[in-house]
């Protein structure tokens, strides 16, 4: 039983993780923000954490304090140019964000490892720690939820015009999404390069994007339990399907096309 349970810890961690850059995408996308840079600041924050331990031994707090405080500066930078897109164009636009953090993080070589990764990091993340950053991170958006903040950014999502002429600030409210989110994304970014021994630049990439992207799609966004359950079922489908193979994908493809 004990084994059992001990060969299941990688999964639940692994959904640990994704859990909470789901809830980074979650806020953004609440807040009527169509952005997909969660990759990216998470890449940033990982980073950040990453070479502050390799390359100057500094203290696991140190650098999650550090990747939190990159994805967030890097966040609120993004949203001065997204403030003046809307719908699909700022999708594009991360996109975009994306791909200039993955081309930065493979051509500094002598920083990052380039295309070889950033390897030699220690292991000082485990079950446990995820699981009460979790905790806390739930915690907190249930309250902001239940906040003006809260409120204020749910009538945006719904109807800018309305919002605005209700004394709401669009700007404000955006770019606090996308700070927290960004937040967010460089903490869980930060405990996935402590959580591991080493990180790869493409684990960064359009596939991490569309990944978190479905578990808030298949959740929803209407209540913090959206990315909870939406990332359980979308870690669960490849483990309890295996058997199945390639036609894994084709199965999580065929949830969302009929959620969405």
């Amino acid at each position: 039983m004990t084994n059992m349970i001990a060969g299941y810890l990688p999964l639940f961690d692994l959904y640990l993780l994704h859990l909470g850059m789901a809830f980074s995408q979650y806020i953004v996308l609440r807040a009527g923000v169509f952005s997909l840079a969660t990759a990216a600041l998470a890449g940033i924050g990982a980073y950040t954490a990453g070479i502050l331990a390799v390359s100057y031994g500094l203290h696991p707090v140190v650098g999650l304090l550090a990747g939190m405080a990159a994805g967030m500066v890097a966040a609120m930078v993004l949203s001065i140019p997204l403030a003046r897109l809307h719908g699909v164009y700022q999708a594009i636009a991360t996109v975009a964000f994306i791909q200039i953090v993955l081309s930065l993080n493979i051509y500094s070589e002598s920083l990052t490892g380039g295309a070889m990764g950033l390897n030699g990091i220690p292991k000082t993340v485990g079950t446990g720690t995820l699981f009460v950053v979790v905790a806390i991170v739930i915690y907190l958006i249930w309250s902001l939820e239940r906040s003006r903040i809260g409120r204020a950014s749910n009538a945006i999502r719904q109807d800018e015009a309305v919002a605005a002429s209700l004394g709401v600030s669009i700007t404000w409210h955006q770019t606090f999404a996308f700070a927290l989110s960004g937040a967010l994304a460089g903490l869980f970014g930060g405990l996935e390069a402590y959580h591991s021994y080493a990180l790869d630049p493409n684990q960064f990439g359009f596939h991490l994007l569309i990944v978190i992207l479905s578990y808030v799609i298949l959740g929803g966004r209407n209540s913090v339990l959206g990315p909870i359950v939406g990332t359980a079922i979308l870690i669960v489908i490849p483990e309890i399907s295996r058997p199945l193979a390639e036609n894994r994908m084709i199965m999580q493809g065929l949830i969302l096309v009929n959620n969405y």
